[in-house]
């Protein structure tokens, strides 16, 4: 089956990558796995400070993962499969494309203004000859009727 991985975060290019990701899968009987970064937490001397830190951070991201899930399959259908994982983005997204062979494509969202994210730049430059699947880039500033004509 082919699965689109999307990256997200609380930032609206991460939904215009998950709405375009949901819409190719529903098209094409494929399936969407969402990724959510907890980012990890500065050493703190105090581990049960840091602990405690680490755990609201991952709270945080199973719930904004819960929510674009619900929207997903209200919209397309889809049922997501959703992995929550702390650590350096890029070495998350490496070893989980490395781990999951049959990822059709990497989708990532990119912000309509500014420069690129972290994932974006790497992913896309000196990195992008080495990736396991094609890369996805979806332009935050599309509209979701042009969301839905290009998927």
């Amino acid at each position: 089956m082919r699965t689109y991985l999307v990256v997200i975060d609380d930032g609206e290019e991460a939904r215009t990558a998950l709405r375009f990701a949901a819409r190719r899968a529903a098209k094409t009987g494929g399936a969407v796995e969402i990724l959510a970064l907890v980012a990890q937490q500065e050493f703190s001397q105090w581990g049960a400070v840091q602990d405690a830190m680490e755990e609201e951070a991952r709270f945080r991201a199973e719930a904004m993962v819960a929510q674009a899930a619900g929207a997903l399959i209200e919209e397309t259908g889809v049922m997501p499969s959703i992995t929550v994982k702390q650590g350096d983005p890029v070495t998350v997204v490496r070893e989980l494309l490395e781990a999951r062979p049959g990822v059709a494509a990497l989708v990532l969202g990119a912000a309509a203004n500014g420069p690129p994210g972290k994932l974006v730049a790497h992913f896309a430059g000196a990195d992008a000859g080495q990736l396991p699947c094609p890369l996805m880039i979806i332009p935050g500033s599309l509209s979701d009727e042009d969301l839905d004509r290009l998927s």
